[in-house]
């Protein structure tokens, strides 16, 4: 893929992760970060039919709290990562698909608690991989 052909992408966008039912998530972009966040509550590893599973809850609508959705989805991985404040957390890692404007792929995210900063989800250069160039002077470019 040449760079003519790549899509540009703000540092703030809206992407939909079907499998955990969400249709419209304000992400921001953040090329520093390697894998993508997302703020969870109440994250537990379960084991279903065999399979280790992580249940969480999530608000995916940043300025109502009170609207919560119980997920659950294949734990993909356990990873050590070290936050920007300089912390370093094990956290679960899920593999889920994303929508971005018209593109659709696969991503891993780590849940983890977000409680404290201002978007419920960074959108990873590992998520951005080589479909997209950002432009921080933008917002919602793929909306």
């Amino acid at each position: 893929m040449t760079t003519k052909e790549k899509a540009i992408i703000g540092r703030l966008e809206s992407i939909a992760l079907p499998e955990l039912a969400i249709a419209d998530l304000q992400v921001r972009v953040d090329t520093g970060a390697k894998t993508s966040s997302l703020h969870v509550d109440n994250i537990t590893k379960v084991t279903k039919k065999g399979k280790v599973m992580v249940k969480f809850d999530l608000h995916p609508e940043v300025h109502n709290v009170d609207h919560m959705i119980s997920c659950e989805a294949p734990l993909h991985d356990i990873r050590r990562v070290k936050s920007s404040n300089g912390t370093s957390e094990q956290r679960y890692v899920i593999s889920t698909p994303v929508q971005l404007g018209n593109e659709h792929w696969n991503i891993e995210i780590t849940l983890t608690d977000r409680s404290d900063m201002s978007y419920l989800m960074l959108f990873g250069r590992e998520a951005i991989g080589d479909r997209f160039l950002v432009d921080p002077s933008k917002v919602f470019m793929n909306s």
